[in-house]
């Protein structure tokens, strides 16, 4: 009795592991992984046509067909939100089920899609909402066997946070300031374009960001004076984020460069292959790193090198560059 719900457990496992593998970024030999990847992406397309082709009053005659599309496509999101809860502690497999299950719903991920099902139910009114489901796709763009560039992007933006939001409020700081100044010289002239303080908002992100729809404008001297002093600060503040975010890439892409050479060739730096038997497989790289007191600072993976994150998967064959912490 005890042999049989011991094989009952373990069937129950090897199923839920088999659908996490699934649902997941997979390899791309992994044939029902990658068709699954292709039916998600099949379907954001399709959402994204209908919510476009809706709009035409012409195509009016086909709103059966994009009702059809939208039931389908909740149905499908649906179950994969279930499915992703299901196995969410062979994502996060050092917690608990519970904490797992948390972690998932609560990331960026879990809070993205319950927000792409929930508007069919309560806010069916919200189409913003709806086109959440384009986020969705970026999740295919994680590591499988390809350089992981969206991780990159996003890392760059983590890292430089503090100094971007130091330039957003500076260029905020310039706008408010703007919009008091014109109000000053220009509501005596345009009581009704410039009708108080924070009615120049409008005109001064028109004019920092050079987009200049010609719908409010100063017409006495000294506006036009203090509208030129703007334009020149404007070049110079817009010009603070950019120059940011473009020195963390040559940050992040001479750190990877630098850490792409073999870990044996590298003094104090270690290979770990994980193999079919290691206790790695289908592990994340945050277990690994912290069963193994490491930083993993490449993962190579069908030969290409790739960014870690620490919610990747590990498959058989996967090479790991890391540094001992202790």
């Amino acid at each position: 009795m005890t042999m049989g719900k011991n094989k009952n457990s373990k069937q129950k496992t090897d199923l839920g592991k088999r659908i996490f593998e699934i649902i997941q970024i997979g390899s791309r030999s992994d044939i029902p992984s990658f068709l699954f990847d292709a039916l998600l992406i099949t379907i954001v397309i399709l959402n994204i046509l209908s919510l476009i082709l809706e709009s035409f009053e012409q195509l009016s005659f086909m709103a059966g067909v994009f009702n059809v599309i939208d039931i389908v496509s909740i149905v499908f999101f649906l179950i994969e939100y279930v499915l992703r809860i299901a196995t969410a502690n062979y994502l996060y497999p050092e917690d608990s089920r519970p904490v797992s299950v948390w972690k998932f719903v609560s990331s960026l991920d879990g809070v993205i899609e319950l927000l792409t099902i929930l508007p069919f139910y309560y806010l069916s009114g919200f189409v913003v909402f709806r086109l959440l489901r384009v986020a969705r796709i970026l999740r295919l763009f994680k590591i499988n066997s390809t350089y992981d560039s969206f991780h990159v992007i996003l890392s760059v933006f983590k890292d430089k946070l503090s100094q971007i939001m130091s330039s957003v409020l500076i260029i905020l700081i310039l706008m408010l300031s703007s919009s008091i100044c014109m109000y000053s010289v220009e509501h005596e002239v345009q009581p009704d374009v410039f009708s108080n303080a924070l009615s120049g908002m409008w005109w001064a992100a028109t004019t920092i960001f050079t987009v200049g729809y010609g719908d409010m404008a100063p017409v006495t001297l000294m506006g036009k004076v203090i509208g030129i002093i703007i334009d020149f600060l404007a070049m110079a503040v817009v010009a603070i984020p950019t120059g940011i975010i473009s020195a963390g890439f040559v940050e992040k892409y001479t750190a990877i460069r630098r850490n792409q050479a073999k870990g044996e060739e590298r003094a104090g730096l270690i290979t770990i292959t994980v193999g079919p038997d290691t206790p790695y497989v289908n592990k994340n790289i945050g277990y690994v790193e912290e069963k193994e007191s490491t930083d993993i600072l490449v993962l190579i993976r069908d030969g290409v090198n790739a960014v870690p994150t620490r919610n990747i998967i590990l498959k058989s064959g996967d090479i790991l560059v890391c540094r001992r912490t202790s």
